[in-house]
């Protein structure tokens, strides 16, 4: 008579743990560079800080944390990705390459850095949105057409998702750039959010989550 009450503080336990497991909130790491850590930004102007806001406003339970360096090119985000992208993260929104091109490194070497950085991700069982650069014309047609491939074949290779250009628009309206011409301002935050918001949220509500 004894074991009942055993069994069932077991159930209550185990139960107890399924509920809480389930409650946990979705975790994203936003891993790029001063594109994605608010480079120029007030505190919670970043797009990861807007972007759980605006998750949040939809009703999803989701913490986004803002794994941006500024400066980091695609050499810099693959030396710190084991420790900047935690166990239990559910998706990363991986954003580098605008500073390689920047300084002209070779695409070849762009592309073998995302690349690694992809199938460690993939490999630990952590599922990426990546978001695409392109390249300025004035690098020339050649650096151009090499750079501007690289996401839509890693996309394609990996099999997931790629929202093509993270600057969509907003690069090419200064209303939306801070003095420097390059980096969003606040209002140019809010095009990046709502654009990529879509993608973000498929994934949340797809019903599978990695770990």
């Amino acid at each position: 008579m004894a074991i009942k009450p055993v069994w069932f503080a077991l159930a209550v336990m185990f139960f107890g743990f399924a509920a809480h497991a389930k409650a946990d909130p979705y975790q994203i790491v936003g891993f790029g560079d001063s594109l994605m850590a608010g480079y120029g930004l007030q505190n919670g102007e970043s797009v990861p800080d807007k972007l759980q806001t605006a998750l949040r406003a939809k009703g999803h339970d989701v913490v986004i944390t803002n794994a941006g360096v500024s400066g980091d090119t695609t050499s810099g985000g693959l030396s710190r990705l084991d420790w900047s992208v935690p166990d239990g993260t559910d998706l990363v929104i991986l954003e580098l390459g605008a500073n390689d091109m920047l300084r002209g490194v070779a695409p070849d070497l762009t592309e073998k850095n995302l690349d690694a950085m992809l199938a460690s991700l993939q490999k630990r069982g952590i599922a990426v949105l990546l978001a695409g650069m392109r390249a300025a014309p004035n690098l020339g047609a050649d650096y151009q057409a090499k750079f501007d491939a690289i996401y839509p074949r890693l996309a394609a290779k990996y099999g997931v998702p790629l929202y093509p250009f993270y600057m969509d628009g907003v690069v090419a309206d200064r209303a939306y750039l801070l003095e420097d011409g390059m980096h969003p301002n606040a209002a140019g935050v809010d095009i990046i959010v709502e654009r990529i918001l879509p993608m973000v949220e498929k994934e949340i509500t797809s019903g599978s989550r990695p770990n």
